[in-house]
């Protein structure tokens, strides 16, 4: 027994961690506003979170303050009533519909589900962040195919697809490119997926998109296919604090992914909330006509400048600065304006900027144009 004590001693920390474990990147978010303010003593906006500048729906407001009296009592472990109340505005059935805190849970559920060690993973160079992380939370393969014209490239990830392929993320829009595929080209890549794949169809900014040949994913969910669409409260609704999204499935995939989701993985507070955003129309017109225009002041603004950006469909446009976007992004930091720099996501030369409030992009452009004398 001692001498099992002293070889248990010899050992570190690290010896208990799976290499592939030690060899991940944890994402990074964007730094806070307060952070900011504290380290430079100046007043800033943030536009590098993708988040709803008008703020959450006052309806939410209003059920979050009504629901605070009763947050000593653990949440509905099902969501019920909201799983009850998409389900009726979607079109499908409440066993269809699984509850996460925010899609980014989701993603890591059909990894931990799904994927096992060596099996591969297969998505797009240049996207969310946290389908790589899940991908090598759990030891598999990760696959990634290159952009193309800064959009996926489904007919070379359906070519990537082999035996070892447990589950594909897409991301539609793309984050941070903000590109789109549509609906009749999603459907040819689906025909070739074969049905040992997952696939999970992340549709988080789906409410800013305005093209009528956006999507037919749900047509897909009532058909049985394997395919789990993600969408969130943290964008158009304005929740992101709250981390509450969903996603919809057929029940035999949502039941495994049941297994092991904690019981309690969304606040009541959140559910709450979510309730009532889904009644507030009213919020979900004002933002997405508030980024309309926003994104075309941006748009303006920056092709008078002759800066090269990605045309977006979301609430956000990745710009190329030509130059470190790392330093872009101090600069701006010194001015006041947060920006999210890409060089993580596989984009050096760029910087993402959510589109604000009129005044907020105001300010951006005035602050973006005084720095890149700097580096133009």
């Amino acid at each position: 027994m001692q001498s099992f004590r002293r070889n248990s001693m010899k050992r570190t920390l690290i010896d208990l961690i799976p290499t592939y474990i030690t060899k991940l990147r944890p994402y990074v978010p964007g730094k806070p506003v307060e952070e900011i303010e504290r380290e430079l003593k100046v007043k800033a906006i943030k536009l590098a979170s993708n988040e709803n500048p008008l703020g959450p729906s006052p309806k939410a407001v209003n059920a979050i303050m009504q629901f605070l009296p009763l947050a000593n009592r653990y949440p509905d472990g099902s969501g019920y009533y909201l799983r009850e109340k998409l389900a009726a505005r979607l079109g499908v059935s409440m066993d269809e519909i699984i509850l996460g805190a925010g899609s980014t849970e989701l993603i890591e559920l059909v990894a931990r589900t799904f994927v096992a060690r060596e099996d591969e993973v297969l998505t797009s160079d240049g996207s969310f962040a946290m389908y790589y992380i899940a991908a090598q939370e759990v030891g598999a393969q990760l696959v990634r195919v290159p952009l193309k014209n800064s959009a996926y490239d489904l007919e070379a990830i359906s070519g990537g697809i082999g035996e070892r392929t447990k589950a594909i993320f897409l991301a539609n829009p793309n984050n941070p490119t903000g590109t789109m595929f549509t609906a009749t080209e999603f459907d040819r890549f689906f025909q070739r997926v074969p049905e040992h794949v997952v696939v999970v169809l992340d549709e988080a900014y789906f409410d800013y998109v305005q093209r009528a040949d956006y999507s037919r994913s749900l047509g897909y969910v009532r058909e049985g296919r394997n395919l789990l669409v993600l969408r969130t409260f943290s964008k158009a609704h304005g929740l992101a604090g709250l981390r509450i999204g969903y996603g919809i499935g057929r029940p035999e995939l949502l039941g495994y992914l049941n297994r092991i989701r904690s019981p309690f993985n969304t606040s009541a507070i959140a559910q709450a909330a979510a309730l009532a955003a889904l009644d507030d129309g009213d919020h979900i017109r004002r933002s997405v006509e508030s980024n309309n225009r926003g994104l075309k002041f941006l748009g303006d603004g920056l092709t008078r400048m002759g800066v090269k950006f990605v045309p977006s469909v979301t609430n956000f446009v990745l710009v190329d600065v030509g130059c470190d976007g790392d330093e872009v992004f101090e600069l701006l930091k010194r001015e006041g304006v947060i920006v999210r720099p890409m060089a993580f996501m596989g984009f050096p030369t760029a910087i993402r900027v959510t589109v604000g409030t009129q005044e907020e992009n105001e300010i951006f452009l005035k602050a973006f144009e005084k720095v890149r004398s700097t580096f133009v």
